[in-house]
């Protein structure tokens, strides 16, 4: 499995592409606070990362947006870790 990370339009969201392993079944899911979030163990784990402010999870990558204040050298690395722990 590897993970990449990829910029997006929006300079606060970065895409975490996802080959060999699927995130979900099929559909989306989009979380817009920790509490959107607490019944999903990838949404739950990633809104405990400080700065994540939304998500987008798909079956082969998701998108975080961040807090403008919040570094991508430190957040990038806690993403990409929750990421291979929730896969296994």
């Amino acid at each position: 499995m590897t993970i990449k990370p990829r910029p997006t339009p929006n300079p606060n969201s970065l895409k975490f592409e996802v080959s060999g392993a699927t995130l979900l079944d099929e559909g989306l899911l989009a979380f817009h606070s920790a509490r959107e979030a607490d019944a999903d163990p990838l949404g739950a784990a990633l809104f405990a990362l400080r700065g994540v402010e939304t998500l987008l999870i798909v079956p082969s990558f998701v998108t975080v947006t961040k807090h403008p204040a919040s570094d991508w050298d430190v957040l990038a690395e806690g993403v990409e870790r929750v990421i291979r722990d929730h896969i296994g």
